[in-house]
């Protein structure tokens, strides 16, 4: 019975939104509740278990702000190592073009460097993740690190906007249940007082 009074309440908040907006992506919007005993009418609670109901649905928003937060830091890692790529590769293009060897620095392990003279390269290997190195023409991993940057820009531009409307979402079911808070607090007040007389 609580389950259904909680989707009922959740199926209520997210019609009223101002925007029209029910989700973003799965996440579930919030509504800013200006009569708070309708909407507990509505939603069939009372105000233990709007109460309940609204702060299980803060922590729902923050384990998925935590997800949202670790998938932008991925991709903020991520994408400085492919420009990187991308430098590394135009200047084996530029260097091949002068007819030049590039001289090169790499770690065979933690500590311990050797020196390279790479001449002439048509090709470059490319890590693409899960232990997985391919060899690509220079032209072919340009291309592919070029389309890697730009999905995940487009990835984290996508990103910053989810957690915009989740920060958003938790303004506004703080908001609420504050606002249920002092209306119980001002309900049980005006009790009291009638008691009183």
């Amino acid at each position: 019975m609580a389950a259904a009074a909680a989707a009922a309440a959740s199926s209520s908040a997210a019609a009223a939104t101002p925007q029209g907006v029910t989700e973003r992506r799965g996440i579930p919007a919030a509504s800013f509740v200006e009569d708070v005993e309708s909407y507990l009418r509505q939603a069939g609670l009372d105000v233990n278990s709007g109460l309940a109901f609204l702060q299980e649905r803060l922590q729902q928003y923050k384990i998925v702000e935590m997800k949202l937060l670790a998938q932008q830091r991925d991709l903020q890692a991520k994408i400085p190592d492919i420009e990187k790529c991308l430098d590394i590769v135009a200047t084996l293009q530029a260097k091949k073009a002068l007819g030049e060897a590039l001289t090169a620095d790499f770690e065979l392990s933690e500590g311990i460097y050797s020196r390279a003279k790479i001449e002439d390269t048509n090709s470059v290997c490319l890590w693409l993740g899960a232990n997985v190195m391919l060899e690509y023409s220079c032209d072919e991993a340009n291309a592919l690190l070029k389309k890697n940057l730009e999905n995940a820009k487009a990835s984290l531009e996508v990103l910053v906007a989810d957690l915009q409307f989740l920060r958003d979402q938790q303004t506004i079911t703080q908001v609420t249940i504050a606002r249920v808070f002092n209306w119980d607090v001002h309900q049980r007040r005006s009790k009291q007082a009638i008691k009183e007389t």
